[in-house]
């Protein structure tokens, strides 16, 4: 079933594993950077590169029509510089827009072209609601954490949830994304232990390769899946089992242990919520509705691998 695949977003990390697989099953993949600099990059993975501005609606619109595709997947976010938990709300300004405004742009582009199908990238890391259990399915709410710097961001979230399922598409809830590219930020501090365990490290995160989220994707395409699924690995996990992990596979010393107070007036309130209450999740929906495997069931054999 060759499809022609319309990946705004094709030069971020998942853009960068996702197009040379969904090439290498036979569709025909358009992908947009911003930089046409890139545009060689995208060329070498299998895509026909085109530069597009996703906060631009006639930018859009244009590069959606010309492509003529039977899919459209919004990968499109804007996270660069210093992780900043303090600041979320700059840190992420720009993706926040790109998940509001971008996701509408792309949305309205659809229906001109009359593209039917919409997979769109989503967050489920640690950010389940803070009641109950400590693992969450895609029916327990995420955490809006308002009051905090997250807000704008998890606000952004809902709105693409919101939106794309409306439209009839489906909303890939990724995990924390590990893999090429996407880990450098987290192994240099816990290298330099300045990436402590916070209180009692009870908070979970569930962690997903970039390869998995990806192979996840093309199934939610080649399906013309609808609704919202999490993607994620089989291990949820406290921090206070992942991040001695990470540190030993990275070779570094055993992370230092922190009071909440100390990590509060270093890193802020987020860092302290995600590393003492964050919430992971359940694959089981994504298992059985789009017949997905992982190729790394745990953090543990991809973070082994990842920094071997």
């Amino acid at each position: 079933m060759d499809m022609r695949v319309f990946v705004a977003g094709g030069t971020g990390v998942m853009g960068r594993r996702l197009v040379p697989q969904l090439a290498a099953r036979g569709h025909q993949v358009t992908a947009t950077t911003t930089s046409p600099a890139k545009l060689g990059l995208l060329e070498q993975l299998g895509a026909d590169g085109v530069v597009m501005d996703g906060l631009d609606a006639v930018s859009v619109g244009e590069a959606v029509a010309k492509a003529e595709p039977d899919a459209i997947v919004h990968q499109m976010t804007a996270i660069a510089g210093k992780p900043d938990m303090r600041h979320m709300d700059r840190w992420f300004a720009t993706t926040n827009r790109l998940r509001t405004e971008g996701t509408d742009h792309l949305l309205a582009a659809a229906e001109a072209a009359g593209v039917s199908h919409v997979v769109a990238q989503s967050y489920a890391g640690w950010n389940g609601i803070r009641r109950g259990g400590w693992v969450k399915t895609e029916e327990d709410p995420l955490d809006l954490y308002e009051g905090t710097a997250a807000h704008p961001g998890m606000v952004a979230i809902r709105h693409v949830e919101d939106v794309v399922v409306k439209a009839g598409g489906a909303v890939l809830r990724y995990g924390w994304l590990y893999g090429p590219g996407a880990i450098d930020d987290l192994v240099e501090p816990v290298r330099k232990r300045q990436f402590p365990i916070i209180g009692g490290g009870t908070g979970y995160i569930s962690w997903v390769h970039l390869d998995d989220a990806a192979s996840a994707t093309v199934l939610a395409v080649e399906q013309e899946a609808r609704g919202v699924f999490n993607i994620v690995d089989d291990e949820p996990a406290p921090a206070s089992q992942w991040l001695p992990y990470l540190a030993a596979c990275a070779g570094a010393r055993r992370p230092v242990r922190v009071p909440r107070w100390v990590a509060r007036l270093l890193a802020g309130d987020m860092a302290v919520i995600m590393m003492t209450e964050g919430r992971g999740f359940c694959n089981a929906k994504a298992k059985r509705e789009l017949g997905w495997e992982l190729r790394y069931p745990s953090w543990r054999q991809g973070f082994t691998e990842e920094l071997a």
